[in-house]
């Protein structure tokens, strides 16, 4: 890709993250997340990271909240694992899978609060690090890919990508110990109440990324792919 473009397009989803944050509603998290696949495929893991990196951190400058730290980590997280797939890289995806769950699971410290939380609050985030082999590896690099397996491919990518976006703000509220920094987190009932509520919004958020990836994803790599706005990345891929 070239630098010109690349700098654009990254500008363009910077600024695309922060403005879905400004007019999310009804949701745990932010419409961002609607992006984040796509920014990853699209913009690669590097530029993809901090293309959310920008977005989400000036978002939350300009219109903070009480858990910004947890946004501005797990968003561009989400958009690197993302563009890791997009090009069959699954093994540091793999990796951050390991070591976060583990760490989950691991917790309490002193606390019942990792093993104390119901299963079914993550069951996505297990049924994502199952995935991710098959996300990576199922028709190759997304943006070279036959086209009749691009859509099983982005949703596969869009699922794994949204649930590491849970993944990450879960292990920074237990296992970094985050929940100290809030009152309605000070007990276990608290924290638990809060938690399940969470999960289950984000099953819904799941099914609306899924969705939206299929219907809004599908088209536009589409149309990246027809009009050969990538071909540069893809020939330099090839040399290598």
């Amino acid at each position: 890709m070239r630098k010109s473009l690349q700098l654009s397009l990254a500008s363009v989803f910077a600024a695309l993250h922060a403005v879905l944050y400004f007019i999310s509603f009804g949701l745990w998290r932010n419409w961002g997340i609607y992006l984040e696949s796509i920014e990853g495929i699209i913009l690669g893991p590097k530029v993809g990271f901090m293309a959310a990196l920008i977005g989400s951190s000036i978002a939350r400058m300009i219109k903070p909240d009480d858990f910004w730290m947890f946004g501005i980590i797990a968003e561009p997280i989400s958009v690197l694992v993302a563009g890791l797939l997009s090009q069959t890289k699954w093994k540091p995806a793999l990796a951050l899978y390991a070591i976060t769950l583990s760490a989950y699971f691991i917790h309490p410290y002193g606390n019942p609060f990792g093993q104390g939380l119901p299963l079914w609050t993550i069951l996505d985030v297990i049924i994502a690090f199952l995935l991710i082999y098959p996300a990576a590896k199922f028709g190759g690099n997304l943006l070279e890919t036959n086209f009749k397996h691009l859509p099983i491919k982005l949703v596969l990518i869009s699922f794994v990508c949204i649930a590491t976006d849970s993944l990450i703000r879960i292990f920074l509220l237990i296992p970094c110990g985050l929940y100290t920094l809030f009152t309605y987190f000070s007990t276990f009932e608290g924290l638990y109440g809060i938690f399940v509520e969470a999960a289950v919004a984000s099953y819904f958020e799941d099914l609306i990324v899924v969705i939206v990836s299929f219907v809004v994803g599908v088209p536009l790599l589409v149309s990246v792919r027809k009009f050969k706005l990538l071909e540069g990345e893809t020939k330099k891929k090839d040399e290598y």
